[in-house]
């Protein structure tokens, strides 16, 4: 067996742990999702005209 260096454990485990905190951040940070002023994804037979994306819409 080979040996492992302690830069080959840590690397991993760096990268999860951070992966975690910004996760858990934006999380925190962001507002909620208001899902009734979302823009319909596709709005075949809704009677509705489809519109642009979400970040195009007035604020």
């Amino acid at each position: 067996m080979t040996k492992t260096s302690a830069g080959a454990l840590l690397r991993p485990i760096l990268f999860w742990a951070l992966l975690t905190a910004f996760l858990a951040w934006d999380w925190a940070r962001s507002p909620a999702i208001d899902l009734t002023r979302e823009p319909p994804l596709i709005a075949a037979g809704s009677g509705q005209t489809a519109s642009g994306g979400h970040c195009s819409m007035a604020k």
